[in-house]
């Protein structure tokens, strides 16, 4: 569920900005819905890294196949640690991103990761954690923090959706810096993931937690 008050939010990014405003009257009303707990949500980005969408879900629909399972009640870390190599690779697995998998999953399974630890880390807490996860890094992380675990205060720099959006709605030169999005942003604070939900729906194309 989401940290924060999703109408307070939009007020809030209204009054700050008035070039945000009307991008958030031609997108319409902020739509963000959280889900998916820690593990699958991280174990979901690692299916789709470098995939496009149907191809990555039919790889994890044949892993979720194989361990007797669906999206909806997903695979413990433990279940995925009893699967064949052999068969993880058959089910289209590529050698790396299994090494991933079975990185996550034995971290949660060891107790090196736990999934009720994250509400009580900050945000840099939460990627300095996750991204200690082979093949997790900062953007990964971002993403899980605006999608999974609803913080309402983060603002992705290095997302090419992002930087486009900013480039656009702004008029820009070229694709958004890291210094200009940070200091367009500014007023949005303390609800920058709404503004960046915004820069991405205001590009009309799919948001990163609608490919999984």
């Amino acid at each position: 569920m989401l940290t924060y008050d999703r109408e307070a939010a939009v007020a809030h990014l209204r009054q700050a900005d008035p070039i945000l405003a009307r991008v958030i009257d031609s997108v319409g009303p902020f739509a963000l819905e959280p889900r998916g707990g820690p593990f699958p949500a991280l174990a979901m980005a690692i299916f789709f890294q470098q995939l496009a969408g149907p191809a990555a879900r039919a790889i994890m629909k044949r892993v979720l196949d194989l361990l007797n399972t669906d999206e909806a009640r997903f695979f413990t870390p433990e279940a995925f640690l009893a699967a064949a190599d052999e068969d993880l690779r058959t089910a289209g697995l590529s050698r790396q991103k299994l090494s991933y998998l079975r990185d996550l999953a034995d971290k949660f399974a060891s107790g090196q990761l736990q999934e009720d630890e994250f509400a009580a880390l900050g945000d840099e807490e939460v990627i300095g954690r996750v991204s200690s996860v082979k093949g997790i890094g900062r953007w990964t992380a971002e993403m899980f923090l605006i999608f999974s675990l609803g913080r309402p205060d983060v603002l992705p720099v290095d997302d090419l959706g992002v930087r486009r959006g900013f480039q656009l709605t702004y008029g820009l030169d070229g694709l958004a810096s890291p210094e200009q999005m940070r200091a367009i942003a500014e007023p949005w604070r303390p609800f920058r993931s709404v503004g960046t939900w915004y820069m991405w729906r205001s590009l009309g194309v799919a948001l990163p937690e609608e490919g999984r």
